[in-house]
């Protein structure tokens, strides 16, 4: 099922890049757009996960420079009965994660630093789950591909517009066809996007409790994280829009309603799903035992003066 619905998205892709280039250049441009998306498609197959990490200016880490990070993903790979995965760590305060890599002998799983202050270790836990949960459901080769597809039809459209080219006598549909171009093309390589990463997230969600054990801990991480991602910016993937789907929340908005403009399906419904498998009410509550007010607040005598959090050992 992974190799087919890994094909399909080539299909569409490649398709869709096609259509930009007849609208652009008739038959030449979809013969010339057919060879630049075999290119796209190999080099997106072979080296999108470094460009990926690369874009993120993420950098690797192993038991000697992060130790207790580097030692949680060994636990978790064993548990989900994977090959280790290069681990990484991006400098950026946004608490966020993704996963990336061809295949699961080819994974690579990457944290921020905003990510590892935040969280404490339960949640960190069920995070990097749900991101080897993506490894070992083969997601990340949809993924990257996705992610570098997209970027390249956005940049056709944007060829198109500041080149003129709608104005080309080889053009079919003459002026018509550029603004076809500007505009369909962008919102087109969007859709298959989103209808990706919507379905993929809810998988993650479920094949990560289960690698964790602790649904809970996951619900919770993800609360912190939207909240983080509405409030703190990420310049590098607002750089690189057509990346935002890898992220376990939509690194550009943290937006969570579920509606066709969506990069991620609506948090407060992977909440609800997470505490259903945990077996807590689907309503959320700050008073139960992994409400907010449990994680964050440490315990003190009564009377003792408030000391400051500690960033715990990922920060």
């Amino acid at each position: 099922m992974s190799t087919m619905r890994a094909g399909l998205l080539l299909a569409a892709m490649t398709g869709l890049f096609m259509a930009v280039g007849y609208l652009i250049g008739a038959q030449q441009g979809m013969f010339i757009a057919f060879v630049l998306a075999l290119g796209m498609n190999a080099f997106a197959y072979w080296n999108s996960d470094k460009m990926v990490l690369s874009m993120y200016g993420a950098k690797p880490v192993d038991r000697n420079s992060a130790p207790q990070f580097y030692a949680l993903i060994e636990r978790l790979a064993a548990r989900a009965q994977l090959p280790m995965p290069r681990v990484y760590i991006m400098d950026n305060p946004q608490p966020n994660a993704f996963a990336t890599g061809r295949d699961p002998e080819h994974a690579a799983v990457a944290a921020t630093t905003g990510l590892l202050a935040m969280l404490d270790e339960r949640e960190l836990a069920g995070v990097m789950a749900h991101e080897l949960a993506h490894v070992r459901n083969r997601d990340t080769l949809i993924m990257t591909i996705t992610a570098t597809l997209a970027g390249a039809i956005g940049m056709l459209a944007n060829f198109a517009m500041f080149m003129g080219r709608g104005n080309n006598r080889n053009n079919p549909l003459g002026p018509l066809g550029g603004i076809l171009v500007m505009i369909l093309a962008p919102i087109a390589a969007m859709l298959v996007q989103m209808a990706i990463s919507r379905t993929r997230e809810y998988g993650a969600d479920e094949g990560g409790a289960a690698i964790s054990g602790d649904p809970a801990a996951l619900a919770s991480a993800l609360a912190k994280i939207e909240h983080g991602a509405r409030h703190v910016p990420n310049n590098a993937a607002e750089a690189n829009p057509a990346t935002a789907h890898m992220f376990i929340i939509n690194p550009l908005s943290g937006r969570g309603a579920d509606n066709l403009f969506a990069t991620h399906p609506s948090t407060a419904n992977r909440i609800a799903r997470l505490r259903t498998m945990g077996g807590a009410p689907a309503e959320p509550s700050d008073s139960g035992p992994w409400g907010p007010a449990a994680i964050v607040q440490p315990s003190r005598p009564s009377g003792a003066p408030r000391r400051p959090r500690p960033r715990g050992p990922w920060g």
